[in-house]
Order: structure tokens, then sequence, then C-alpha cells
């Protein structure tokens, strides 16, 4: 049995909500998110202040601050080249701070938790667009397996929340995320800020080739991060089901066209080479998002729009987040 008796409504801006990690892409979008909708009490620690990790620590930090909504953005998160390096760690690590979290949210009576995971969870080859329902039904992308265990793990605790303390828990599948904070460092960042790092590099270098890994050939979908906020905000106050829900656009582009758009705003016009002898990854990873429409939302920044901005941020933290 996974329903419980809450009815989805406005959540009193007084209360106490926090954000596991708040200071990264995904938690600090949920974090500006909740500022701008008026919630007077917010809390955050950053990993060096609280240990997801360390148990007793979490269950410490929950005695005493005792929130009443989670938000659990909190995760090991990295690209092809990081999980297909360090799959232990993106297992181990994942694992602990999901069930340390929830844990300690059960043991002390918070009401409301979003768990946040990442659109990899589906089978490598699942039907396009992907429903809901392909959860399970195949083999992972085997350079992404051990994360989406981990993501697999945490949507299946939800459910098991619900099931035998009847707490209205929900999970929300995001869709491949930017924007403002995103991680752009050569080895552990996502497609996106590498290619955005990478021809701005090539630009402010004067160099005239740039060479991206793959044959630019798979299809992504790409949310901003300010707009997953909006819709995680959003199935706060109007979503209640075991089921996780998928968060995005509804559309998708190849690499090789985000490349060139971003080659574009920044200002490159030199040579793009393609080492196809690296993994493109899964061929395509579009998400059905008729489940989120259907609860009312959909996205709003545009793809270049976001890029556009997103360009401006990184190069205006430049000399912080080229280390």
């Amino acid at each position: 049995m996974t329903t419980t008796d809450f009815t989805p409504g406005p959540i009193d801006r007084a209360e106490r909500v926090y954000v596991a990690g708040h200071r990264g892409l995904v938690g600090s979008a949920v974090w500006r998110k909740l500022e701008s909708e008026g919630f007077e009490d917010i809390v955050g620690r950053t990993s060096s202040e609280l240990d997801l990790k360390n148990r007793a620590a979490v269950f410490e930090f929950f005695a005493e601050q005792k929130p009443k909504h989670v938000v659990l953005a909190a995760a090991k998160v990295g690209g092809i080249m990081a999980n297909n390096t360090y799959p232990h760690d993106f297992l181990s690590e994942n694992l602990q701070i999901q069930v340390n979290v929830m844990d300690a949210a059960v043991e002390h009576g918070v009401e409301r938790l979003v768990f946040l995971g990442s659109s990899c969870i589906y089978p490598k080859l699942a039907e396009q667009p992907i429903h809901e329902d392909a959860l399970l039904t195949g083999h992972l992308e085997p350079t992404n397996d051990a994360y989406a265990i981990a993501k697999i793990a945490g949507i299946l605790q939800v459910q098991a929340v619900r099931r035998q303390f009847g707490r209205p828990w929900i999970s929300a599948m995001p869709t491949n995320l930017y924007g403002p904070g995103d991680n752009f460092s050569p080895t552990g960042s996502h497609v996106l800020p590498a290619l955005i790092r990478r021809y701005d590099e090539a630009v402010q270098s004067g160099a005239e080739r740039v060479e991206n890994w793959g044959t630019g050939s798979p299809r992504r979908e790409f949310l901003h991060v300010d707009d997953m906020a909006a819709a995680v905000f959003h199935l706060m106050e109007h979503y209640d089901g075991p089921e996780q829900v998928n968060v995005g656009t509804g559309s998708d582009v190849t690499i090789k066209e985000i490349a060139e758009t971003i080659a574009k705003i920044v200002g490159f016009e030199g040579e793009t080479v393609w080492d196809t002898t690296k993994p493109d990854g899964t061929p395509q990873k579009l998400l059905d998002v008729s489940k989120l429409a259907g609860e009312g939302w959909t996205s709003q920044i545009g793809l270049e729009e976001g890029l556009r901005s997103t360009i401006d941020w990184y190069r205006e933290h430049a000399d912080t987040i080229r280390q």
C-alpha cells in the first residue's frame, strides 16, 4: 500500500525546510526558488559543516534542526569519465548520503521529502521518450550504472517509507541539468559545462581546433536548473504519489548541435573534430514529461536563452571555477 492521507497544497512559508546539498547546482537553485516564494526558515550545511556520509552527525543535525520538509539534492555527481573511472565511489557515497538523510528524516518526523534522482535510472535502450514505467525494465548504461543503481535505491526507499510509515514523500527525476553553479571541472563535469569550458578556452587561447568525445550523434535533453527548481517546488505543493516524476522539457538535440550552438555563442570560429574512439554513452535519453504536464507544470526557459545566461555566469566566475 503506497497511498497516504496527505492532500497536497500550499506549504506554510514559516515551516523549516532543509535543502541537502544547498551549495551544488541543484540545491542552490532550489534554495533560490524557496527564497523567491517567501520561505522564512531554510537551512543548509556545507559538506565541511556536515558530512552526510557520517550517520551519527546526520542524526544529530536532524535532532537539533527538526525540519518539517526536506529536499534531498545532495549527491556525488559527474560525467561519463568520472562515473566510468570511480564506480565504487559513486555507488557507495550516494547510498550512504541517501540512507543517512532518509533514515534521520523518518526518525525525526519529516513530513514531506523530495528525493532528486537522474534520468540515468532508466534502461540504456528504453523506448523514447522514456515514461516513468520504464524503470527496472532493462539493462542500464554501463558507464554510469553504479550511480544509477544508487538513485534507483533512493526511489525505492521513498516508496518503502510511504508503504511502511504513510509519509507523503516523493521522487523527481530531472533530465540533464545546466545553469549557474554547474561543475566546469575538466575531469568531473557533464557534457554541457565541459563543452562550454572547452570552447570558451579555445576562444581565449586563440586555438583553431576543438576536440570532443564520441561521434556527436547521441541526443540529449537539457533543462535549466532554475526550471528544475520551479518544477520541484510545484510538485511539493501539488503532487503525492509513489511513482517518480520525470522533470524535463520534452525535446532534445544532438551533442553535435549543442556543441555548434555553444561555439556560436562564445564566438569560436575554428574546427570541431570528434574522437570516435571515445564512448558516446546512451544513444538517446528523452523523458516523457506528460505526467508532470498533467500536474500543471511545463518548462519556461529556452535552450539558447539558458545557454547564454550560463555562459555569461561562467565567464563572470572564471577565476574561481577554472581551478
